[in-house]
């Protein structure tokens, strides 16, 4: 089986998808836009072959170099990086050379707002109301049938980017004057954000699934800078989890895997907010694997070469990702955090700065089979000086 991996370097953890298929039996090729001098021996050498695509962003250069990847090496049977942002070129070359796996038809439901929320609908998940901005008027329609607050975001965008809220008309002028293009206007919804993430094999069966939750809004988040942390419980809320495998069935998710979010409400009702067709983001497949002892990159690889369709798994502990910003003073230093919480420390990281509006600088993971405890060990490393 030949595998072609975008971007195979970066983020740093995903490059274990590439350790992953080698190990089971994949010709692994690369296509990205670190020159091969500057990645990683290791990962060059997992590589069969590396095509540097300076511009990854120009569509025929990224054509062209995967046209000689398979001039070299004969036909691709997947195309993948696991990444928001390479999500459309995917599907555009899986179309183009006849490579199973999402096409750009497919983008219009699983990465557009106004797709998510109509196939939310058909699935049965509760959705707040919404719709594509088309106009003044429509917005000042919209508002006068829902109420404030409303929400602003990118019809096809990730996380809180370019999304902003509105609370009453003096804010609302401004934005009748240049009404947002491609934007989707939404009711705001106050409440908890939870997860359902996992991985579906070639039939969309799920053969894995967790769910996080996230201390505030993500919007909040990255708004404000606020202090950042989410955590993956042992058990998963059962209505989340009903909801989430209607969504994912809906979504025909195939081989791939999902984060799809919800909010809960102060009444204790969800609602879907969006579904991604990839990972949830940072280092989140590690928090799973801590979480249960087992390894997703390899389940992944396994699913996609041997078409392995079941996997054993036991959620023994709660995980945790607590992201430390520089804007801040704490209380305790990095080796006090170190020592007093000892093996509940899992990992620790500096964050690239194009995730660290959203994941903080600095990340600390944590993993304890008690939730309390967990909970212990978020505060105990946010507490501010």
């Amino acid at each position: 089986m030949n595998v072609i991996l975008l971007s195979p370097h970066f983020p740093v953890n995903f490059q274990r998808f590439t350790f992953a298929l080698k190990e089971a039996g994949a010709v692994v090729l690369g296509a990205g836009d670190a020159p091969p001098e500057e990645m990683d021996v290791m990962l060059r050498g997992a590589l069969a072959e590396y095509c540097h695509v300076p511009n990854m962003a120009d569509y025929e250069s990224l054509y062209r170099a995967v046209a000689g990847l398979i001039s070299r090496h004969g036909r691709i049977d997947r195309i993948d990086s696991h990444a928001e942002h390479w999500l459309g070129l995917e599907a555009q070359l899986r179309q183009d050379f006849g490579i199973p796996g999402q096409k750009p038809a497919d983008l219009d439901f699983n990465r557009r707002k106004s797709g998510m929320k109509e196939i939310f609908r058909q699935a049965g998940v509760p959705v707040a109301p919404g719709e594509k901005v088309a106009s003044a008027e429509q917005i000042r329609d919209f508002v006068a049938q829902h109420g404030f607050p409303v929400v602003f975001k990118p019809d096809v965008g990730v996380g809180a980017q370019s999304v902003f809220r509105v609370d009453d008309e003096a804010q609302l002028y401004g934005v009748l004057d240049y009404p947002p293009k491609d934007f989707f206007i939404e009711k705001f919804v106050a409440g908890e954000l939870v997860s359902f993430d996992g991985l579906t094999d070639a039939e969309g069966g799920i053969v894995f699934c967790a769910s996080h939750q996230v201390c505030s809004g993500i919007m909040e988040i990255v708004t404000d800078l606020q202090p950042t942390h989410y955590y993956y419980r042992r058990d998963i809320p059962p209505e989340i989890e009903d909801l989430g495998r209607k969504a994912v069935r809906a979504f025909r998710i195939r081989e791939r895997f999902f984060h799809t979010e919800f909010l809960i409400g102060r009444g204790g009702k969800a609602v879907g907010l969006e579904i991604n067709v990839r990972p949830p983001g940072g280092h989140s497949i590690d928090l799973m694997n801590w979480a249960c002892d087992i390894d997703l990159y390899r389940l992944w690889a396994r699913s996609v070469v041997c078409g392995e369709s079941h996997f054993d798994y036991e959620r023994k502990y709660n995980t945790a990702h607590v992201g430390r910003r520089e804007r801040f003073r704490y209380r305790r230093s990095h080796e006090e955090v170190l020592a007093e919480l000892g093996t509940m420390v899992v990992g620790h990281t500096p964050y690239p700065k194009v995730f660290s509006v959203a994941m903080g600088d600095y990340a600390y993971f944590l993993r304890h089979p008690d939730l309390d405890e967990l909970r212990r060990g978020i505060a105990y490393i946010e507490e501010q000086a």
